[in-house]
């Protein structure tokens, strides 16, 4: 199968014919091509299952060759014998969100007629969360969870178990309506008792399941329709979470798949912002627990664990999908999969000598296992003594369901061979290939490999490479060159490693010119310089690839981002910053010292106040700095300061800034004030809303107002469905009186703020012009100033041009600032008492008029820290690349589940 012939191989081992076996293959189809397949074959069955008679081998035949659209008919044939070989009620669970009944039924009830009709019956399980929580708020009853979980009183049990019914019987009859057969089970499965009756009320723990309705049903021809209610043994009826009753389900049937239908498709990986195709456990749980990731938390979090925990009771051949249900064919029927795929998997070991695997023999035999040929054991014999006598790396998981073996560079060879890959049946069912070939691609990010054009996974290594040379019966490929120069290098270490392996004379010339032509721009893209002969197969397949291999199935950890992620621990400086602060005296200046201090890699060499010149500085403990009060001409004599933070009024800063471009023009400048805010030669560091990646790059930076941060992160979601005419978003702020500075003033009086509050620039505040401005919407701003010390509240009312929920809203929130270390999201208004001495944004209210077209959002904010000190802290991080929140206290988790930053 995998045929890899260096001359160092092939003088060793001549003859020798590496491992084949079956693979899975791992073909991710661009987003765009999906729908296209899905057309082809979800139109057709309305009509088709009109008759239930039809179900025949005819019928069988014509739905593979459909599923063929989205998939090759190897891997059809192979998942329906793999699905075919349980018990029908052992081959999945599906549970169904009632989002998904509301918003995508049509889909659904298309997928699941899709799977009875070539004779395979998931059982079925359904919620109605968000149902109930619209006949409540229609009610006026607001839902009570506790720790996630719904509190269930006794008028909400008997809403929740009428609405089930009716969703339950609305799925049954248009599964009908298309001739599949379905039976609703609507009680007598889930035997259970009391949660927490205190706590919770009518809210059961699972205790028993009954599988003998399930099996009625199948046996019936009859796809069950379950809800999640459960009852105790004395007949009480109890509310159960869909997701806990469809674990309790997987448990008690041991299925082969258990899908959760997802109107997101899957879960996400914060750095990357993508899809995660696959988690497996066995290798990454504990990393993805470990808190390295800041995304692994919340739902995320909470789903994966409870995962672990699923699949710990199931067998190995058990994995859980994380889908939207018009995926579920590709899901279940292609190598690729379409949402997120969380198995068991196994670890992967990586071996560098002979002498580390247990029992030699046992190695060989995996060599061996895949040959056909009579001197299969001598050719393995002679490849085993020439690993024993050069470097290799050996992957592979521990029952040895697949193997790799790459040798790295050597000679003058600039990139690693990939020398075997073998892989039983059972190790390609539980995605084992992905797992090796993931692993080994992260320790050899440049790696070729050449294997036969008539390989049936061929398709597999087309997705796992970067680009390929086709000729003669063989394929090369290759992973990790970007540039032109280095395709042809590597064309030219063949060539040079003998000519029986592309069996070309003219070799070198066709080389130097296929690397001549491929364009500049399409770098770090897959280059194809494939023969005559197998155009047809790079044209329907490698060239609808885009930049560093999307759509294989790869680890959740693993980012294809080429440069470390912003905000992660990965960031490579380590070299510390030497830091100069002008205008030390203000609280803002005070607050970032103590960041400062905090900060590894931050080394406080001067700070300047002409007020306290002379005084020794408190707060900062790595050296002892005394207050200086530094000329322009001081400045200058400065040339090895790494950064400078300007912490001055508004129209002061430009001659320091003068001085110090004059004595170190690429030091880094943070401006906290107002004047470089409105100059494109600067850039706004405001890292929530600006990407990051132009912040990494900049030497001057404006850092964004206090009032002006909290009003953008709490408009910025709403953004495309701002009404502007005849007035665009009011915002009404009210500032504690340290954002009036330190110089005394009816402000920051705390007498005459006593029992009051005090308006001022109520037009054309600067910040005003600063949010319209950067978000490109005009607002109205209104600051106030009251008693508080530090901590600003916004009331924001912003017109809409469609009608929302305040739920919609929220969620719009959610998902825009998921992620965001610095950003929360509540659901009730937040306090400044809670901000205050904080170092993120809290944003909620979410007040929506009756009319569903005004929202008022509230947003709160620390204007010392997160309005000031702790956001210059986030771009000095980002420009200087240190992770962003390096030395800024990063939010908890409490108990409840609640945020503290």
């Amino acid at each position: 199968m995998l045929s890899f012939r260096s001359s160092a191989a092939l003088a060793a081992v001549r003859g020798c014919r590496l491992a084949k076996g079956p693979l899975r293959s791992s073909l991710r189809l661009p987003r765009a091509v999906v729908p296209a397949a899905a057309a082809q074959v979800s139109e057709p069955w309305r009509r088709h299952f009109a008759s239930p008679a039809d179900s025949s081998l005819t019928t069988r035949s014509t739905v593979i060759q459909l599923l063929s659209n989205i998939g090759s008919k190897r891997e059809v044939q192979q998942y329906l014998s793999h699905f075919s070989s349980v018990s029908s009620q052992q081959f999945a669970v599906i549970k169904v969100g009632g989002a998904i009944i509301t918003e995508h039924l049509e889909a659904l009830v298309s997928a699941l007629a899709f799977l009875a009709q070539i004779g395979l019956y998931p059982v079925v399980v359904h919620g109605a969360g968000p149902q109930l929580n619209k006949i409540l708020e229609d009610a006026g009853v607001e839902p009570q969870f506790e720790g996630g979980i719904r509190i269930t009183d006794g008028k909400t049990l008997g809403i929740a178990r009428s609405l089930f019914l009716q969703e339950n019987l609305k799925l049954v009859e248009e599964l009908e309506n298309v001739g599949v057969r379905a039976r609703p089970i609507t009680s007598g499965v889930f035997g259970a008792e009391f949660l927490d009756k205190e706590k919770y009320d009518l809210v059961g723990k699972i205790t028993s399941v009954d599988k003998n309705p399930i099996e009625a049903s199948i046996r019936a021809g009859c796809l069950p329709i379950m809800t999640s209610m459960s009852e105790t043994s004395d007949g009480q009826v109890l509310n159960v979470n869909a997701d806990v009753a469809a674990g309790e389900l997987a448990r008690a049937l041991q299925p082969l798949k258990i899908v959760y239908l997802s109107e997101k498709g899957g879960l996400f990986n914060g750095d990357t912002k993508e899809k995660i195709s696959a988690i497996n456990l066995d290798e990454e749980y504990e990393d993805l627990m470990s808190g390295r990731h800041w995304w692994v938390r919340h739902g995320t979090r909470l789903k994966i664990k409870e995962m672990n925990d699923l699949l710990a009771d199931l067998p190995r051949t058990s994995s859980v999908a994380i889908i939207h249900p018009s995926d579920l064919q590709k899901e279940l029927f292609t190598d690729t999969g379409a949402g997120t795929l969380i198995r068991r998997g196994n670890k992967v070991h990586v071996n560098t000598k002979l002498s580390q695997f247990e029992d030699l023999e046992a190695f060989k035999k995996v060599l061996v296992r895949d040959r056909e040929a009579l001197d299969a054991a001598a050719t393995v014999d002679r490849y085993v003594q020439h690993l024993d006598q050069r470097d290799f790396k050996a992957y592979f998981d521990e029952p040895m369901e697949a193997l790799a073996i790459v040798l790295p560079p050597q000679g003058g060879a600039s990139m690693a061979q990939l020398a075997t890959f073998t892989i039983t049946k059972a190790g390609w069912l539980t995605n084992v290939a992905d797992n090796v070939f993931a692993a080994l691609l992260r320790d050899n990010p440049k790696l070729v490999w050449t294997v036969k054009s008539d390989d049936e996974n061929l398709t597999w290594f087309f997705d796992k490479a970067e680009g390929s040379l086709s000729r003669e019966g063989e394929v090369l490929f290759w992973t990790g060159i970007e540039t032109g120069d280095e395709v042809m290098k590597l064309m030219l270490e063949f060539g040079r490693s003998g000519r029986e392996l592309f069996g070309d004379v003219n070799l070198e010339n066709r080389l130097q010119k296929a690397a001549r032509n491929i364009p500049q721009q399409q770098q770090m893209r897959a280059y194809s310089t494939t023969s005559r002969s197998s155009n047809a197969l790079r044209d329907s397949r490698h060239s609808r690839r885009t930049p560093l291999m999307p759509f294989t199935r790869s680890y959740a950890t693993q980012t294809t981002n080429p440069n470390p992620p912003f905000g992660t621990k990965n960031n490579s400086n380590q070299t510390p910053s030497k830091v100069a602060l002008i205008g030390a005296r203000g609280y803002t200046g005070q607050a970032l010292i103590n960041l400062l201090n905090l900060h590894p890699y931050m080394d406080l060499r001067s700070v300047s106040s002409r007020e306290l010149a002379g005084r020794p500085l408190v707060g900062y403990e790595k050296r002892d700095i005394t207050y200086e009060n530094l000329s322009h001409e001081d400045v200058k004599k400065m040339t090895d300061i790494d950064v400078w933070v300007m912490a001055l009024p508004n129209g002061v800063a430009k001659p320091w800034i003068d001085s110090i471009e004059e004595a170190n023009g690429n030091s880094l400048i943070i401006d906290l004030s107002a004047d470089y805010r409105f100059n494109p030669n600067w850039t706004y560091g405001l890292p929530e809303l600006v990407d990051r990646s132009t912040i990494a790059r900049a030497k001057r930076i404006s850092n964004p107002g206090c009032y002006a941060t909290a009003a953008q992160l709490g408009i910025a979601p709403l953004l495309p469905y701002i009404a502007k005419e005849p007035a665009g978003p009011t915002i009404f702020g009210v500032s504690g009186y340290s954002g009036a500075g330190t110089k005394p003033s009816p402000k920051n009086d705390v007498e005459n703020l006593t029992n009051n509050i005090i308006p001022y620039s109520l037009t054309d505040h600067v910040h005003e012009r600063e949010i319209s401005e950067q978000l490109g919407c005009s607002v109205s701003f209104i600051p106030h100033v009251a008693v508080w010390f530090q901590g600003i509240h916004h009331s924001i009312n912003i017109p809409l041009t469609k009608t929302f929920t305040s739920r919609d809203i929220r969620n719009l929130y959610q998902e825009r600032y998921e992620g965001e270390s610095l950003v929360k999201v509540v659901g009730e208004s937040p306090s400044v008492k809670t901000i205050a001495g904080s170092h993120g944004v809290e944003i909620g209210g979410f007040g929506v008029h009756s009319s569903g077209k005004r929202v008022v959002i509230n947003a709160t904010i620390d204007n010392l820290l997160k309005g000031a000190a702790t956001q210059a802290l986030q771009n000095i991080n980002l420009a200087r690349g240190y992770s962003e929140y390096e030395g800024i206290p990063l939010c908890e988790s409490d108990r409840g589940g609640n945020m503290k930053f």
